[in-house]
């Protein structure tokens, strides 16, 4: 039995009901977006679930009403100076939102409003998503910052939408809607605002009810399945954006919340 866990940062908070344990992106006035510590604690929280006997199944969910995850925290890329930064910090995507897909207990995001950017990479992340009637998931980076993706991220998008959706989502922008994403079967349930915890809740106890290694074997094969297609990171691809004059100029002109000019260098 693992000891209690408390979070590094209270931007991010924990707690456990019997067997469902509940991450809580805590920052509702910039629509839950994360800073570094909250991706760190994100990671230490799974590495926690995974060690205590008593928790079968993690829900992860926004506070507020506004969103789960608007992605990471824009201001934290104005310290992007050398390649370095740009490959350290996909990495660091790579290593903390890949230790939301490996814990081995099952996952359900709890969705209402915006999951975009990093927001969209932890919710796909998850085995399950119930989300609210106004749940809306993108990553509109082609409009709003000129960045890029890890291999990685793209593969976890594409495992669910297919390559020709993924290549027009990320080249429009444009995020996807409730009924959108559970035609497409990114969402597993839609229900009402109102209704959006308990019935989350009412799934997690349903799961938690059930054969645990069966769950954990079945959600280790699906895993291994969708790795397969996951290569070696494109360093190329990650400085190509991250070092252009058009990321800077993405990052200012969000932060200042004007329209980007962009350039192609």
């Amino acid at each position: 039995m693992a000891d209690e866990f408390t979070p590094r940062t209270t931007d991010l908070g924990y707690e456990r009901r019997g067997p469902i344990a509940i991450v809580t992106f805590n920052r509702p006035d910039a629509r839950n977006a994360m800073t570094w510590d909250m991706y760190q604690a994100l990671y230490d929280a799974c590495e926690h679930v995974d060690r205590d006997d008593r928790v079968r199944v993690l829900v992860l969910r926004g506070a507020g009403d506004k969103a789960f995850v608007a992605g990471t925290d824009i201001s934290q890329f104005r310290e992007f100076t050398t390649p370095q930064h740009a490959l350290d910090y996909e990495a660091k995507q790579n290593r903390n939102v890949g230790r939301v897909e490996e814990v081995k207990k099952p996952t359900i995001a709890m969705i209402r409003g915006y999951a975009v950017g990093g927001g969209a990479n932890i919710a796909l992340a998850c085995d399950l998503r119930v989300v609210a009637t106004d749940a809306k998931l993108g990553v509109p980076i082609a409009k709003t910052l000129g960045n890029t993706l890890s291999i990685a991220t793209v593969a976890r998008i594409m495992s669910y939408v297919g390559p020709a959706r993924t290549k027009e989502l990320l080249f429009t922008a444009r995020l996807i809607d409730a009924d959108e994403g559970k035609a497409a079967g990114v969402f597993n349930e839609v229900v009402e605002p109102e209704r959006l915890e308990a019935r989350t809740m009412e799934l997690a106890e349903q799961i938690a009810a059930n054969a645990p290694l069966t769950i954990r074997s079945i959600k280790e094969a699906v895993r291994r399945l969708l790795e397969r297609g996951r290569l070696a990171e494109a360093d190329d691809l990650v400085l190509m954006a991250y070092m252009s004059e058009d990321f800077k100029e993405g990052v200012e002109a969000f932060l200042a919340k004007r329209p980007p000019v962009w350039r192609g260098r």
